[in-house]
């Protein structure tokens, strides 16, 4: 039996995050586009895990737009990307309150847990393609 490298990435495990020399694995298709969504999020605005994944379409759902910040964000806006209820992701509140307050995103809450207004703060993506 033969295995088939995991999202094109040629990683034999999808848990993999890293290769051996601790560099990040290689960028795929998935791992573009949901970058390139990420950084065209307007400032002050923003989109939830299952958004991207749904403006995508087909494919990986939230949880794979999540593993793909948790290895890539740091090239983005990663704040912008929050869970459906308006909360960043863990551990990285304050950091992501300091983005927020700077680029006026509307909030619920200012203090822990901090909670994004995803009525009035929710980007909706439709560039042309």
């Amino acid at each position: 039996m033969t295995s088939t490298p995991a999202h094109g990435t040629g990683s034999s495990s999808p848990a993999e995050s890293t290769s051996a020399d601790g560099s990040p694995p290689p960028v795929d298709d998935f791992v573009s586009q949901v970058l390139d969504v990420v950084d065209s999020i307007p400032p002050g605005q923003v989109m939830s895990y299952g958004d991207i994944a749904e403006y995508l379409g087909a494919g990986p759902g939230p949880r794979q737009v999540g593993r793909v910040l948790a290895v890539y964000g740091g090239a983005v806006p990663w704040w912008r990307v929050i869970h459906s209820d308006g909360t960043p992701a863990p551990g990285h509140d304050s950091r992501a309150l300091e983005h927020y307050l700077a680029e006026s995103t509307p909030l619920r809450s200012a203090r822990p847990p901090v909670r994004v207004d995803m009525r009035r703060a929710r980007w909706p993506a439709h560039p042309s393609r």
